[in-house]
């Protein structure tokens, strides 16, 4: 069942175009540039491409002399242990959006995980990046998932354009993941819902969302103890007192009928290798000539690393379970017969509890200065200007790194002058290491060359889309953690440092001659990566990545 019934060749917006100002409506799906297919000889028979959420590469370093699993294949083929997420926007939408379409933010559209349109016709203002706002239906509560944002097509949609028969499907705990890996066309697209796995509006899910709802629905009946935690943990085993809780040893034990704990802990993991297995085996994936595209997304780095941080023995246990998944994974391919090329890296990395942080020697790690607040930015700019607006907030956004949105009840003249004022406010603040206007950055061309050498602006302007991105960008100085603590929500992402752009690309495929290997790529070098190895063909444009070399033998596997 695809999800549009309109033809590729009715989509009204070019890959290769810059990307335009948005209107609120939502936009048209891309249109597919002139690919073709010629499937090169030896060319595998599933691209599965792997996202990690939140698995930074300082995590990757950190444990993989532990991995035994799933990783422990990973590290026989192709290790680029310096992969970048290269843009600012470093969230879980965006980070996603990259991977398979191999263009930025600034292309794909996807400049956050939500973004806030303050004349929009609806109460409320902030709109999520896979949402079909113009659905009445819609709510922040209860949104209708659709991938109508995303304004790039991935590997899937290009390669079924060439050829229908390729299977498009993901699986992922989270609804933007697997949306903004797969695509505009597509065969199955999974994410857990209320009570299990579930699809779009209006598409039935099929007998393996079923099969596995029914093992989830007994598992988190039953109850579960805490989770084994490996003899290599026990340097991070302790406890960091935050206020009146601690975090650092948590074993995540499992109340029988706590659906929340069950999907916001690692057990979520083993779940959606499951589910991703159920899939391979309900649409026959990989079984003919012609490549198909799983695309699977593991949330539960992202929830864990939110929930206890990145430095203590819950992400220990977890980084274990997502290794036993992995593993889980690519066991059950191999027993199948399926010859398959697996990618996997990371939307974007973390940063772990700034309070953990300090007591090792980071002095520099705080929590974000609440004069920074969209509240208390507006308070001081109209104390600023005395402008003021009578219904909505005077600004929507700010309180972290990425963009601030200003009223719409303001005038031309008086967004000028609360612009002038903010820009000045946020200079002013010791926590802010730059400050842009859409103007300036749109005077910036999408950068090109090293991602470890980008400059803030650069950074910026690579995941900045016009007319959906705040005119006013401010970016926060190194170590700044934006929200208060509270048990559930202690660490997080999204600046524009390292340690949240930073992430590892692992491809693997049986036979491949593997290498490490320092020098940086990105993440938008994936697409046209794998592109080459199933003989796709895209015009010139096509990517803002390149083809990666993967096979240390003396073939080029850009050339086949």
């Amino acid at each position: 069942m695809r999800l549009f019934s309109t033809s590729l060749a009715s989509m009204a917006i070019a890959l290769a175009l810059p990307v335009p100002a948005l209107a609120e409506e939502a936009p048209a799906a891309p249109a597919m540039p002139a690919v073709t297919e010629q499937v090169p000889q030896g060319a595998p028979k599933l691209i599965v491409a792997i996202a990690v959420d939140q698995f930074s590469a300082d995590l990757f370093a950190q444990y993989r002399e532990h991995y035994t699993k799933g990783f422990a294949r990973l590290l026989q083929g192709a290790v680029f242990a310096q992969g970048f997420q290269s843009h600012a926007a470093t969230e879980t939408c965006p980070g996603h959006s990259t991977i398979l379409t191999g263009v930025h933010p600034a292309r794909t559209g996807i400049t956050a995980n939500s973004w806030f349109v303050p004349g929009i016709a609806r109460a409320a203002k902030e709109v999520y990046c896979v949402e079909d706002e113009n659905d009445p239906k819609s709510t922040p509560e209860a949104v209708t998932v659709s991938p109508g944002h995303l304004l790039a097509p991935t590997l899937g949609d290009l390669m079924k354009h060439a050829n229908p028969r390729t299977i498009n499907a993901a699986v992922s705990a989270k609804d933007r993941a697997a949306v903004m890996m797969s695509g505009h066309d597509t065969d199955a697209v999974y994410w857990i819902g209320d009570s299990g796995f579930t699809t779009f509006p209006g598409r039935r899910a099929g007998k393996a969302a079923a099969a596995e709802n029914a093992v989830l629905t007994q598992r988190v009946a039953a109850g579960d103890g805490p989770l084994p935690v490996p003899g290599w943990c026990g340097n991070v085993d302790r406890a960091t007192p935050i206020g009146d809780f601690t975090i650092g040893t948590y074993r995540f034990p499992l109340a029988a009928g706590d659906f929340k704990a069950f999907v916001n802990g690692p057990r979520v993991d083993t779940a959606t290798a499951e589910m991703a297995v159920r899939v391979v085996d309900e649409l026959g994936l990989g079984k003919d000539a012609v490549p198909d595209v799983l695309s699977v997304s593991f949330s539960a780095t992202d929830r864990v690393g939110h929930a206890y941080g990145t430095e203590g023995v819950e992400m220990c246990v977890q980084m274990n379970v997502l290794d036993q998944a992995l593993g889980y994974l690519f066991d059950q391919l191999d027993a199948r017969g399926i010859d398959y090329e697996v990618v996997l890296t990371a939307d974007h990395g973390g940063f772990d509890a700034p309070e953990r942080q300090q007591l090792r020697g980071n002095p520099d790690a705080v929590r974000i200065d609440t004069a920074l607040t969209a509240k208390a930015l507006a308070a001081a700019v109209t104390q600023d200007t005395g402008i003021s607006v009578a219904k909505g907030p005077l600004f929507y956004g700010a309180g972290e790194s990425g963009s601030v949105w200003l009223s719409a009840e303001l005038n031309e003249a008086q967004k000028a002058k609360v612009t002038v004022a903010l820009v000045a406010r946020l200079k002013a603040n010791p926590q802010i290491a730059a400050v842009y206007t859409e103007d300036e950055l749109m005077k910036i061309p999408v950068p090109k060359g090293n991602p470890q050498d980008w400059t803030i602006e650069q950074r910026v302007r690579a995941s900045f889309v016009p007319g959906r991105s705040g005119p006013v960008q401010m970016l926060t100085r190194r170590g700044v953690v934006p929200g208060k603590a509270s048990p559930g929500k202690v660490a997080t992402h999204g600046s524009v440092w390292d340690y949240d752009r930073r992430v590892p690309m692992l491809f693997w495929r049986k036979g491949m001659t593997g290498f490490e290997q320092p020098t940086p790529v990105e993440t938008v070098d994936i697409a046209p990566t794998l592109a080459a190895t199933v003989g796709l063909s895209a015009p010139a444009g096509t990517w803002d990545g390149r083809c990666l070399d993967i096979d240390a033998s003396e073939a080029d596997s850009c050339r086949r």
